[in-house]
């Protein structure tokens, strides 16, 4: 090479030093979040009564999660959404472990992790993390001071009323709850466009199908499956209305959509219990899955999961790999080009691979944990799922010790490991114990390691956060006084 050469490479090579190539736009993001929704309770999973055909398709063209966890109950679900974290490790206010956590000021949430980041951010629906309860919730913890930018939704269930707010102010006490899927959804169609120019991160945890269950006069009488089927059917239009929006102001393919529910179904609002089929059934089905919301067999807690995301979500695609809500921080602040917080302990992973079809790159080592309350009760690798031995009402998931919410067959004590292959058994009928020690060795040493590292009912675990100075570090993790109802 001459010099000639050599210099013109030099030139082009500073030339080039110089230039920046427009950078990839970051991601938009909607997670859509339904409450008490089995995991049957969406066509594409299996339903033989309910009509989705706007989540079908969305399956259709993106991703089914098969083997997608949320937690047993509603609030422990939406902190562990918002934290990538087991509810049990996030500190909460006053030091107590409540039944729906009331999480602490310096929790970090995927919203002020986006935020940070440079998206406008939004919540529409359910919140549920400033105490459960319609009236007398802590304001200094509402969405608009945890990261989002707006909030237009209900402090938290609907068991009787459900009053409206619009950021801080109440605009609707006792507002009519038929309204709230079609005016969550339009709602965040408007800040979506908005906000068009700008990445976004919109999260919709819906009031239904939590009871009491309402459905507009378009829906109201129109499934075979009654009015359950009338809720899921008015969401299943909705989530299409969104995803029309995407298409048609031509944000559709730079963006991610998730759906998914926080536990399974609430059986006691079903005739004895059982798995919801009757038209008269207030809740859902866990089909081929064990028992439902308020329990750690699979119904509780496997959830009916889609991704969208066209051009980069392959479609028709089916995940079999174990995921969870609590991946979904650390997975969003790494396609968003940032990182969730590093000063504490982050149980969620990034599961970027998964989102994008890449199912070899799944660790087989992922493993899951299942708490009920304070209570370690299971824990799954792979294929295999071991309950920890435990008493039949054990004092770790008061005040669910004696379980009202599932039915009698499910209210039940191991006095052995119980290992279940989950493959061939999805309804966890059989204990194969014997037939692998190894196993059942390997998943009691897990489970011995997360006591240690988290905590369980007896013991406080070494990354427990308790953010507030403590005259002494608790020697087992504080619950309230017992209540007389357990909702």
């Amino acid at each position: 090479m001459g010099f000639a050469d050599v210099r013109n490479l030099i030139f082009v090579s500073a030339v080039l030093s110089c230039t920046r190539l427009p950078a990839a736009a970051p991601p938009n993001f909607v997670v859509i979040f339904t409450d008490d929704q089995g995991y049957q309770d969406v066509g594409c999973f299996g339903s033989p009564d309910i009509r989705t055909p706007r989540l079908d398709q969305m399956a259709a063209e993106g991703m089914k999660f098969t083997h997608f966890y949320a937690q047993p109950i509603c609030g422990p679900s939406r902190a562990a959404l918002m934290t990538g974290c087991y509810p049990m490790r996030v500190a909460e206010r006053g030091h107590t472990k409540q039944v729906h956590p009331i999480l602490h000021e310096r929790e970090v949430t995927v919203a002020e992790v986006l935020k940070d980041a440079g998206y406008a951010t939004a919540c529409f629906g359910k919140w549920d993390l400033a105490k459960h309860a319609q009236s007398g919730f802590y304001m200094d913890l509402f969405p608009t001071r945890q990261g989002f930018d707006y909030f237009f939704g209900t402090p938290t269930s609907n068991d009787r009323i459900a009053n409206l707010y619009r950021n801080e102010e109440l605009i609707e006490p006792a507002t009519e709850m038929a309204t709230l899927t079609q005016r969550y959804t339009d709602e965040a169609i408007g800040f979506i466009r908005t906000n068009r120019e700008q990445p976004f991160f919109v999260y919709i945890p819906h009031t239904m199908p939590h009871t009491r269950l309402a459905a507009s006069e378009r829906f109201r009488g129109k499934s075979s499956r009654g009015l359950y089927g009338d809720v899921i059917e008015e969401i299943d239009f909705n989530v299409g209305r969104l995803l029309d929006a995407l298409e048609d102001m031509n944000l559709a393919d730079n963006t991610y959509v998730l759906f998914t529910s926080d536990n399974g179904p609430w059986l006691i609002k079903n005739k004895d219990r059982a798995d919801g089929r009757l038209p008269g059934d207030h809740g859902g089905s866990a089909g081929p899955l064990r028992s439902g919301k308020v329990s750690t067999f699979e119904g509780g807690v496997r959830v009916p999961t889609i991704l969208w995301g066209p051009g980069r979500v392959p479609a028709g695609s089916v995940c079999d790999s174990l995921a969870s809500t609590m991946d979904v921080m650390p997975t969003l602040a790494a396609l968003a080009g940032t990182l969730p917080p590093t000063d504490r302990v982050i149980d969620g992973e990034d599961i970027r691979h998964l989102f994008h079809g890449d199912f070899d790159q799944a660790s087989a080592e992922k493993t899951y944990f299942y708490y009920l309350r304070v209570h370690l009760q299971a824990v799954r690798q792979g294929r295999w799922k071991l309950h920890l031995p435990r008493d039949k009402e054990p004092a770790g998931a008061a005040p669910f010790s004696r379980n009202t919410h599932i039915a009698a067959a499910d209210r039940v004590g191991f006095a052995e490991p119980f290992l279940v292959n989950l493959q061939q058994d999805p309804g966890e009928t059989k204990n194969v114990a014997d037939d692998h020690p190894h196993v059942v060795a390997r998943l009691l040493e897990l489970a011995e390691h997360m006591r240690d590292d988290l905590g369980d009912f007896d013991r406080v675990g070494r990354n427990m956060r308790f953010f507030d100075p403590l005259d002494e570090r608790p020697a087992r993790p504080p619950v309230p006084a017992a209540r007389k109802r357990n909702r």
